[in-house]
């Protein structure tokens, strides 16, 4: 391959600045980084300087928070999707959105080839490589991390140290961060053996649950087709109220989790992870589809839900069977408006009540108290009738059993 101008998903951390210097030197190529804003914070600081330092031609930072609450994360919330039932993805699904603006970028300048910082054993390398295919085939993609002579991070940060690229990584201090919006995650060094806890410097944002504060904080989260609108009855767009629930979520204490998963090449992964928001949000959402939707469709939608996290952490967000999914999705989102009441106290996330115009629960029915409505009586026959294919089985298999039995006998 003998690129002539090449994107390169900039993130300023370890990996990708080491491969911007890494890419500058091995290929007469221009080189252009552009990094996705999607809410990480510190990452941005003096990213542009660092990254014409390292090697870039062009650099270039496209706001891309509002597209990625209003298009990625909300489409999340209302489909359910945790991965392995507890990993909300907020690293996940921004791949796909960042996989996109590459695309876009490259278009645009005329580029040939994009070059990620993914590893070789990473879920990453999948996610952007399988999108830049769906999304622009006839795109080359380079991923040096596969390929380049630096077998540790240890390695990268001596190569760092050596061209003078500043990086927050150290020998001492060697975690991988991954920051958004929607969630930071946190692997390497002791994290890497899941027999240690996590140190507290592993945590960046929540506050412990031990010194979160002693009086909870309680939130009501309004719906509108099951997209979040509107936080303590003020009306909030999608960047402002995921902001403010970190906000919340952090000083009490909720939010973190520490997790082993299944990567996509198959081999097991301990990571940690700070998503007070999407926490908050998922909890909030399911309390108000346990509300709103009939029995079948909230139990098929479990199965939609498991299914649809599995093809974001696999990097299948750009096919046709997620698009097909998602439209169920938002069929069943129709009536799940109204709101929850939650409590969050060190660590804990309680749910207060909820409340919608929707709501399928009937106090008539309910209730065990007079005034009671339901027809106690009709529950004989329905009980019958349920049970009478598992009657009918049971009484022809023990018939036939025992005729079988007989005639053992009988030819004995």
């Amino acid at each position: 391959m003998n690129p002539k101008k090449i994107v390169v998903a900039y993130s300023g951390g370890l990996d990708t600045s080491v491969m911007l210097k890494w890419l500058s030197e091995k290929y007469h190529a221009e080189i252009i980084a552009v990094t996705g804003d999607l809410g990480q914070k510190s990452e941005l600081n003096g990213l542009v300087e660092k990254a014409y330092r390292t090697g870039a031609s062009k650099v270039k930072i496209i706001d891309l928070k509002e597209e990625f609450i209003r298009h990625y994360v909300w489409p999340a919330i209302k489909a359910g999707a945790l991965y392995e039932g507890e990993y909300p993805m907020g690293c996940s699904i921004g791949r796909p959105l960042l996989a996109k603006m590459l695309v876009e970028v490259a278009r645009e300048e005329g580029a040939d080839t994009i070059a990620h910082g993914a590893t070789g054993k990473g879920n990453d390398q999948v996610r952007f490589e399988v999108a830049i295919q769906a999304l622009a085939p006839h795109l080359n993609i380079l991923a040096p991390l596969r390929t380049w002579e630096f077998k540790s991070r240890e390695e990268e940060i001596e190569y760092a140290l050596k061209h003078n690229i500043p990086v927050q990584a150290t020998k001492q201090n060697p975690y991988s961060i991954d920051e958004n919006i929607f969630g930071i995650s946190v692997e390497c060094g002791v994290l890497e053996n899941p027999g240690v806890a996590p140190p507290d410097d592993a945590w960046q944002i929540t506050t412990s649950p031990q010194l979160a504060p002693d009086t909870p904080a309680i939130i009501n989260i309004e719906f509108d087709k099951g997209v979040p609108v509107a936080l303590n009855g003020e009306i909030m767009d999608g960047v402002e109220l995921v902001t403010k629930l970190n906000e919340i979520g952090a000083m009490h204490g909720v939010g973190r989790l520490d997790l082993i998963e299944n990567r996509v090449v198959g081999i097991k992964s301990r990571e940690v992870y700070e998503a007070p928001a999407a926490v908050i949000l998922h909890k909030a959402h399911n309390e108000l589809e346990k509300l709103v939707l009939d029995k079948d469709t909230f139990r098929y939608k479990q199965n939609i839900s498991n299914k649809i996290a599995n093809m974001i952490y696999d990097g299948l967000w750009f096919t046709p069977l997620f698009d097909a999914l998602m439209a169920f999705v938002d069929s069943t989102q129709e009536y799940v408006s109204g709101s929850v009441t939650l409590e969050l106290y060190k660590g804990n996330l309680i749910t207060k009540s909820r409340n919608s115009m929707f709501s399928l629960y009937n106090e008539e029915l309910a209730t065990y108290k007079e005034g009671d409505k339901f027809n106690h009586s009709a529950s004989s026959g329905f009980i019958h009738l349920y049970g009478l294919p598992f009657k009918t089985l049971s009484t022809v298999r023990k018939t036939a059993v025992h005729i079988k039995q007989s005639k053992k006998l009988k030819l004995a």
